[in-house]
């Protein structure tokens, strides 16, 4: 369940409200099996027509609440977007899945690029600071996230973690967004791109089974390419994918830890500009 952006089950009953589907074995007009007649056998809970008005209200209110959420975050993340802007700072939005090598992605550019960019790290993961510790140790400043229950990193939580960066003017903050395909797609953080990365480990089918999540990126990086030669993955079908839910996002094949296409990846990230302030961020380049 998802503490933030409420992605869980149907939302239960108010606690001063009786559910109307109830079993009650002890008393025979609620829950009854008649085997007096061969020809009767009710099974009659006597109140489908309420418990189908109660499952429409929660569905009614759960899709409410989602807009109520999402109004909030929007608002909040034009404000860290305006923010950004004064500051020429540029924010990109790095999404995965888990273990799909965000975290190793970034220490390799923070290596690569020292001394030619000021990079500082916005950190989200539900417990541990233990990727913190190591872009920390890679020499960027880095503010740790903890989301616990939620599933993705929201505008209000990045608006913190800007407040206590600080990032210089004409920097650039990568926000390590949360591990998941789902949820981190939904929510605009005032970023200037959001970019994902993919794995060859992960499969190529990922980007039609997600497709919310590749639509939204401006870059999709297919990482861990040193890998291919011990693996069944089909690049020409994994582009195909990426190309039918997105026909415009820049697509990089890299290697985070042997290196290979890393300087098409700093080339991108040179060239991207911030977002203007209406939330249009620059569209990426098709390859």
């Amino acid at each position: 369940m998802c503490a933030t952006c409420g992605c869980a089950p149907a939302p239960q009953p108010d606690p001063g409200h009786e559910h109307p589907h109830a079993s009650d074995h002890g008393h025979d007009d609620q829950h009854r099996h008649d085997h007096g007649h061969g020809d009767q056998h009710r099974h009659d809970h006597g109140h489908g027509d309420q418990h189908r008005h109660d499952h429409e209200h929660d569905r009614g209110h759960t899709i409410s609440l989602e807009q109520r959420v999402l109004a909030k975050n929007d608002e909040l993340a034009a404000a860290n977007r305006r923010r950004l802007i004064e500051g020429g700072v540029r924010a990109l939005n790095v999404m995965s899945s888990p273990g799909a090598g965000k975290t190793t992605l970034l220490e390799r550019t923070l290596s690569d690029l020292t001394g030619t960019v000021t990079i500082s790290v916005i950190e989200g993961d539900q417990e541990t600071p233990l990727d913190a510790e190591r872009i920390t140790a890679a020499g960027a400043k880095v503010v740790q996230i903890n989301t616990g229950q939620g599933c993705h990193l929201d505008a209000a939580m990045v608006r913190r973690g800007l407040r206590e960066l600080d990032p210089p003017d004409g920097s650039v903050v990568f926000i390590e967004n949360v591990g998941n395909l789902v949820c981190p797609a939904l929510f605009d953080l005032g970023e200037a791109a959001k970019v994902v990365i993919a794995s060859v480990t992960e499969g190529e089918d990922k980007p039609v089974k997600y497709p919310h999540m590749f639509a939204a990126a401006d870059l999709v990086l297919l990482n861990k390419i040193d890998l291919l030669p011990y693996l069944r993955f089909d690049v020409d079908r994994w582009r195909r994918g990426v190309r039918r839910v997105n026909p415009t996002a820049a697509v990089l094949p890299v290697s985070a830890i042997a290196g290979e296409g890393m300087p098409d990846w700093y080339a991108w990230l040179r060239a991207t500009r911030p977002a203007d302030p209406d939330g249009h961020r620059p569209p990426g380049r098709a390859s």
